[in-house]
């Protein structure tokens, strides 16, 4: 027997099985800390509620870490009754331009009043319509959008319908540390979550309570956005939770 060449083989042997123990090792190492990074400042116990209960974050969403300081808006409807009005397009065009603002822009720039101010949502968008919100700060408006209706058969943008609201300067309230993402989606997981809920996406925009009023109210709130459709706003400022009104009424889980 060769064993000078055994020795060799034995050693390039070992040397790839190290390699590849090192492999799963870093891959190892690296799925915990994306999943660290992902699930953010959660504490402890959430996430122990979050994995008996089979409550997840899609592959695509994390818990943000920005906590930026926001004051409340006040705003008034430019016209109230235009937003229930479906407005049909005298020109249907090509629903792939919703992607490009730019391209948006160009296309329904002079046909839709302000559309410069909306910014698309392809997470809060249903089939068959596009939707945008009316964007302030850099944070989307919720309760003022943009809908751009659309055919499956040729793809092409047919309708809108559009609320449109002009901001009121005031100095009634001043800007606070908005609540961590994490402290938001705690209350919800302990409380409001089904067993087995994905959460799709949490972002930091403003909502409120509209009311039979010319002027209106909104606060900073997280919107948590989950896969089976439903909706909840978390006050960024208060902590209290709310239900999209679209969605079916629903009892805390827990007491």
């Amino acid at each position: 027997m060769d064993w000078s060449r055994a020795k060799s083989v034995l050693i390039l042997a070992f040397l790839m099985l190290n390699v590849v123990l090192g492999y799963q090792l870093w891959q190892n190492v690296s799925e915990r800390l994306n999943q660290n990074q992902n699930f953010g400042d959660l504490g402890a116990d959430t996430l122990r509620i979050m994995k008996e209960r089979g409550i997840g974050l899609a592959t695509t969403a994390s818990i943000p870490s920005d906590t930026p300081d926001l004051r409340d808006l006040t705003y008034r409807f430019k016209d109230a009754s235009a937003s229930m009005k479906r407005v049909a397009l005298d020109k249907p065009v090509d629903s792939r331009i919703v992607f490009d603002q730019k391209e948006l822009l160009a296309q329904l720039g002079n046909v839709i009043p302000e559309l410069s101010l909306y910014q698309y949502d392809q997470l809060a968008s249903p089939e068959g319509e596009f939707v945008l919100y009316r964007m302030t700060g850099g944070k989307p408006m919720y309760d003022v959008k943009l809908e751009l209706f659309y055919s499956n058969q040729n793809q092409k943008i047919t309708a809108y319908r559009q609320t449109r609201v002009e901001l009121v300067e005031t100095d009634d309230t001043e800007a606070r540390t908005v609540l961590p993402a994490s402290k938001a989606v705690t209350p919800l997981v302990d409380k409001y979550l089904e067993d087995g809920s994905v959460i799709k996406e949490i972002a930091l925009g403003y909502h409120g309570q509209l009311f039979n009023s010319e002027t209106q109210y909104a606060a900073p709130s997280w919107r948590v956005l989950l896969e089976n459709g439903k909706t909840y706003y978390v006050h960024a400022i208060s902590g209290e939770i709310v239900q999209d009104k679209a969605d079916e009424a629903e009892k805390p889980t827990k007491p």
